[in-house]
């Protein structure tokens, strides 16, 4: 659905946060007379009364009846379409989309790399961007990594219009790019490991909705991670399917990155931590390659890459020890890859966070053998994963401690580990609750490290370059 086609319908926007805001300005600037619901919290409301919009009124209550009295709902990424009061009213005919939708809609001919996965999708698709860039290829990068698309010009300041269009999606927002009933030219899948139950009600419904971007968007071409065994079993007759990770493609041997049988550079160098994101840059050169550039004289540009924030983000050193801000970590296998990061250090990691129902059992299992210095527990599922290694503390695998917050367990690492070692915050839980998103936990946990939270927060290249 295009936004001219919101015209004479009614329309309510759901969510006010900076995609709904997005969506508010996107409606504004091609339906200037079209009235809109925006359905918000009071202090929201607040602020959108102040904008002098008085064709936008505001409803603090979003119950089935108050939404189904809508023929569309633009709906935040945030708010989960498996609400009661969602499903209850699309039964009653409401239609809900995203901006992700209208600006697929509006954007037939655009020549865009979607990239989604449980883990590594940020620093997939900058990293991608980086080498599109570097090749002379004027590229947008936006999306789910901090810039909605809909925010996005049709053009640079200079006027000319992306090349390529690489773009973060979310499992909140792979279904709006099927609803918008326009192909990607190109979709990269990382991995999939369970997150957001709560938002999907299921691992299940997670996967499906992840998948939802090769499955139902039938992308021209998918890009595929072989070493996952749920992404190796897909069949898409829609798509021609491009394998990363695997002999015959691009794909590392050690730290050696290889296209098939040719060697072609060395990534130790690398600004990558892990192995595991050096193993998404070979998703990127294969997205790259999907979009007929030749990719392998871009590749060791990835030596210039800079690493995100809050993404196993080298803070610096204090007083002999390393500070690590991986506050981006929402899960627990997240939190696993971070610790084999530091592999042979002295690592006190924090732990715990909004408790979205995730098991604990494989990473308790993975410190039997693989342990930290030192655990800290914090957050709604901090005495969950407590009491789970409890055990483990107690066969002096490891040292266990119970921090009421964040700044109680930075403090206790620092305690424990003395004047050498790594603190590390990958929590492995969501930030909701005591932080608005991981951004916020990660700049003020840079704040109790002792480093400037403005110096550490900024996403280089977002936008048009």
């Amino acid at each position: 659905m295009r936004i001219s086609q919101l015209e004479g319908r009614r329309v309510a926007l759901w969510g006010w946060g900076r995609e709904g805001r997005a969506a508010w300005r996107a409606i504004r600037a091609q339906a200037p007379a079209l009235p809109l619901t925006l359905f918000c919290n009071e202090a929201e409301a607040a602020e959108a009364a102040a904008l002098g919009d008085g064709l936008l009124a505001t409803r603090t209550l979003a119950d089935a009846e108050a939404l189904s009295a809508f023929d569309v709902v633009v709906k935040s990424p945030g708010i989960s379409p498996y609400r009661p009061e969602a499903l209850a009213a699309a039964a009653r005919g409401t239609r809900f989309i995203g901006g992700t939708a209208l600006w697929f809609a509006a954007h037939p001919g655009a020549r865009t790399v979607c990239v989604t996965g449980t883990k590594g999708k940020s620093t997939t698709t900058s990293l991608l961007a980086h080498l599109l860039r570097a090749g002379g290829h004027r590229t947008a990068l936006a999306g789910n990594i901090g810039l909605p698309l809909l925010e996005v010009p049709e053009a640079a300041a200079d006027g000319q219009a992306p090349e390529f269009w690489a773009i973060e999606l979310s499992s909140y927002q792979t279904g709006d790019v099927a609803a918008s009933g326009v192909r990607p030219e190109v979709a990269v899948v990382l991995n999939l490991f369970p997150e957001h139950l709560d938002w999907h009600g299921s691992e299940q419904r997670y996967i499906d909705d992840k998948l939802a971007l090769v499955t139902a968007a039938k992308p021209r071409t998918a890009v595929l991670n072989a070493a996952d065994p749920r992404l190796a079993a897909l069949e898409l007759p829609d798509s021609r399917i491009t394998w990363f990770n695997r002999e015959d493609g691009w794909h590392l041997r050690g730290d050696a990155l290889y296209r098939g049988d040719a060697f072609v550079f060395d990534t130790a160098a690398v600004p990558l931590p892990g192995r595991h994101n050096r193993g998404n840059l070979c998703a990127v050169l294969a997205a790259i390659e999907a979009l007929g550039v030749d990719a392998a004289p871009l590749a060791p540009a990835a030596l210039d890459f800079r690493p995100l924030p809050h993404r196993l983000q080298w803070l610096g050193e204090r007083d002999g020890i390393a500070w690590i801000n991986d506050s981006i970590s929402t899960t627990p296998h997240a939190s696993l890859a971070a610790l084999d990061c530091h592999r042979g250090q002295r690592v006190a990691i924090l732990l715990g966070g909004h408790d979205r129902g995730l098991g604990w059992s494989d990473f308790a299992a993975r410190m039997r053998g693989e342990a930290p210095a030192a655990v800290l527990t914090m957050g709604g599922n901090g005495p969950r994963i407590h009491a789970l290694l409890e055990p483990l503390a107690a066969e002096g695998c490891f040292a266990l401690e119970a921090a009421v917050d964040l700044a109680d367990a930075v403090a206790r690492a620092r305690r424990l580990l003395g004047d050498d070692g790594v603190v590390l915050l990958s929590p492995g839980a969501p930030s909701f609750g005591a932080y608005r998103d991981y951004t916020e936990r990660g700049r003020h946990f840079a704040a109790l490290a002792g480093f400037d939270p403005d110096a550490i927060s900024t996403i280089p290249g977002l936008g048009i370059l």
